[in-house]
C-alpha cells in the first residue's frame, strides 16, 4: 500500500470528509522518481466546525502521526463544506521548490 492511499484512508475514516483530495508533490522537488515524500491535502469537514485552523492541523497531524515520521513536508487546507463553499472548492497552490538543484 502506498503512503497516498494510507493517507487517504486514514483521513476518510477520522473525518468523514464531504471532499477529500491527497496529492503527492515529491515530483516537483529533488527526490528520486516515484518518491513519496511530499504531498498537500486537502480536508473539508463538518468535524472542523467551531475549530480554529491551529487545532484542525493539529487534528490532521495527530491522525497521521505515522506517515509524518517517513516523509518531508505535508500541506495542509481544512475548511468546513461552508468555508469550501465560500471558496467555491479552491484551495492555495503550492509553491515550487526552493532547494535541492530542482
Amino acid at each position: 500500500m502506498t503512503i497516498q492511499s494510507i493517507i487517504e484512508q486514514k483521513l476518510e475514516q477520522t473525518f468523514s470528509p464531504d471532499y477529500l483530495e491527497v496529492v503527492n508533490e515529491s515530483y516537483m522537488h529533488n527526490v528520486p522518481e516515484g518518491s513519496e515524500s511530499h504531498f498537500k491535502v486537502t480536508v473539508v469537514s463538518a468535524e472542523f466546525e467551531g475549530q480554529r485552523l491551529i487545532g484542525r492541523h493539529r487534528m490532521v497531524n495527530k491522525t497521521l502521526s505515522e506517515e509524518l515520521q517517513t516523509i518531508h513536508a505535508l500541506a495542509i487546507h481544512t475548511l468546513t463544506p461552508d468555508e469550501y463553499f465560500e471558496k467555491a472548492g479552491k484551495v492555495p497552490e503550492s509553491p515550487e521548490c526552493l532547494g535541492g538543484g530542482k
